[in-house]
């Protein structure tokens, strides 16, 4: 189980309770897909991912970006229990998608990212700090079903 300090519980409600899920979702979504751009693979379905501006433009790329921030959001809510949170979506994405675990990183770095742009010098490395170990058993929660 992981220990949180009331500075990080604090930090992380205050940064989810500030984003703004139309934007941060889709701009990490898409960065993502743009600076690693064999993640595009598993979006076939997709249409069009043939260069930034497609992916940018790419309505169901917005729309995947914030299905990931609602599910970030329920992390948020059960900080005390991700692993079980995210039980259902970590078997989802290793056994019937079949998602290289990696690229869970891939896109946490890419949420750091724009959410660092979008809150400027609020992201302080305290609050980067926070973030990262956010991010770190999100991302360990989805990797629990892999081999």
């Amino acid at each position: 189980m992981v220990k949180w300090t009331d500075f990080e519980r604090a930090t992380i409600q205050d940064i989810f309770s500030k984003i703004d899920y139309d934007v941060v979702g889709p701009a990490a979504f898409s960065r993502c897909l743009i600076v690693y751009p064999w993640t595009q693979r598993y979006f076939g379905s997709f249409g069009n991912l043939y260069n930034a501006a497609a992916i940018t433009s790419n309505p169901k790329v917005a729309a995947h970006g914030k299905v990931v921030l609602a599910g970030l959001e329920k992390a948020v809510k059960n900080m005390d229990d991700i692993k079980t949170t995210y039980n259902d979506l970590s078997v989802l994405h290793s056994e019937k998608l079949q998602v290289d675990p990696d690229n869970f990183n891939l896109l946490a770095d890419c949420l750091t990212i724009v959410v660092a742009g979008q809150m400027g010098a609020a992201f302080t490395p305290e609050v980067h700090g926070a973030f990262q170990k956010f991010l770190a058993v999100v991302v360990a929660s989805l990797r629990k079903q892999y081999h």
